[in-house]
C-alpha cells in the first residue's frame, strides 16, 4: 500500500515564502496556511505571495472560518489566488474553534458551517446566493477576477459525529481530520493534521530542542483545548495548577483568551515552558514524536486507515529542520 503524501501547515509571516519554497525544493505535495488572524499574519496576502513565487506545490487554506469573512469576500479571495496557481489551491472550510476562541467566540455551529460551505461553493460557481436576506453573486468583469465556474475544490474539516454527517451530507471532495479518521464517508481525500519532531540518533524527548518542537502542540492539545472547555480541568495536568495561577494573574478569565493560545501549535511560549518541562517524556504522547523509523510506521497505520495526506506542522525556532528531517524521515 501506498503511503500517504506528505503536506505541511505554516503560520501566515513575513518570511512564509522562503518557508514556501523550501517545502516546494523537499517535495512537499502541499502547503496549508492557518486561518487564524488574531494570532498571525493575513492567509491571503500570504498565500497570493507563495501562488506567485512557487512553481509545483500545492497551495491551501487550513481552515476558513464561519463568521471571520463575508462569504462573498471569501469566495473573491479564493478566486484570486485560484487564479494566480491554476490547479493547486484547495480551500478548507472548518468550525474555526482557535480562530474564533481567539476573538471571544465559540466555535461556529455545523449548521452554520455547512450553510457557510454552500454559501462560497455556490459563489464560486457561479450562482446568485441568498445571504442574510439578500441576493449575493461574484460579478468580477473579464480581467478584474477569472471568469465562473472557478475549479477550487472546497475540502470540510471535521471531528465528532455532527461533522462526520455534516461532511456525508454536503459531500466535500476532501476531510481534514485533526485526530485518525474515525468514519468513511463519501469524500476522495482525507488530510490528517499531526505535529511533533523527528529525533536524531540518540536525542532524549526531554532535550531544550524537542521541548521547542513538540512542545507547543503539547501545551495546545493537552492544556490550552482543556482550558477552554473548563479552567478548573488543568490543574490535573502535571504543572497545571501553576500555569492556570500565572494566567489569571495575566488576565480575568473572560480575558484569558487573549494570553492562553498566545504562539498555537508553533510558538512555545515562557508560560507554557513549565508545563513542557513538567510533563518531560510525556509530550510525546501526543502527536508525532519519535525516530525515522516510529514515523514511516505511523505513516503506514495511516494509510491503512484511510488517510491520504498527512499535513505535518513544524514548530520551534527551526522550521528548515523541522520540515527537513520530516521529509527524509517520510519519504522511502
Amino acid at each position: 500500500m501506498a503511503g500517504p503524501r506528505l503536506s505541511c501547515a505554516l503560520p501566515p509571516s513575513a518570511d512564509i515564502v522562503d518557508k514556501a519554497l523550501l517545502a516546494e525544493e523537499l517535495g512537499y505535495h502541499r502547503l496549508w496556511l492557518f486561518d487564524s488572524p488574531a494570532l498571525f499574519g493575513d492567509i491571503w496576502v500570504a498565500l497570493g505571495r507563495i501562488a506567485a513565487e512557487t512553481r509545483t506545490i500545492g497551495v491551501a487554506a487550513g481552515v476558513l472560518v464561519p463568521g471571520l469573512r463575508h462569504p462573498v469576500v471569501t469566495a473573491s479571495a479564493i478566486a484570486s489566488v485560484a487564479e494566480l496557481a491554476p490547479g493547486r489551491l484547495v480551500a478548507g472550510i472548518g468550525t474555526g474553534s482557535t480562530a474564533r476562541f481567539t476573538i471571544g467566540r465559540n466555535p461556529a455551529r455545523w449548521s452554520e458551517t455547512a450553510e457557510y460551505y454552500r454559501q462560497v461553493r455556490a459563489l464560486l460557481d457561479g450562482q446568485t446566493v441568498d445571504i442574510d436576506g439578500r441576493p449575493c453573486r461574484l460579478m468580477h468583469l473579464p480581467g478584474l477576477g477569472p471568469e465562473r465556474p472557478i475549479d477550487a475544490p472546497l475540502w470540510l474539516a471535521i471531528s465528532g459525529p455532527k461533522g462526520i454527517a455534516t461532511a456525508a451530507e454536503i459531500k466535500p471532495p476532501g476531510v481534514i481530520w485533526t485526530v485518525p479518521p474515525t468514519a468513511d464517508g463519501p469524500w476522495t481525500e482525507a488530510a490528517l493534521l499531526r505535529f511533533g519532531t523527528v529525533l536524531d540518533p540518540g536525542e532524549d524527548p526531554t532535550d531544550t530542542r524537542v521541548a521547542q518542537a513538540a512542545g507547543p502542540g503539547y501545551a495546545a492539545m493537552a492544556v490550552h483545548a482543556a482550558w477552554q472547555q473548563d479552567p478548573s480541568a488543568v490543574d490535573r495536568i502535571p504543572g497545571g495548577a501553576q500555569w492556570r495561577a500565572q494566567v489569571e494573574a495575566e488576565s480575568p478569565r473572560e480575558r484569558g483568551h487573549l494570553v492562553v493560545h498566545e504562539g498555537h501549535l508553533v510558538r512555545l511560549t515562557e508560560r507554557d515552558r513549565p508545563l513542557v518541562t513538567a510533563a518531560g517524556a510525556g509530550i510525546t504522547a501526543m502527536g508525532w514524536t519519535g525516530d525515522a523509523a516510529a514515523l514511516r510506521e505511523r505513516l503506514a497505520q495511516s494509510a491503512a486507515a484511510g488517510v491520504t495526506e498527512v499535513v505535518y506542522i513544524p514548530a520551534g525556532p527551526d522550521t528548515a529542520r523541522e520540515l527537513t528531517a520530516f521529509a527524509a524521515a517520510g519519504t522511502p
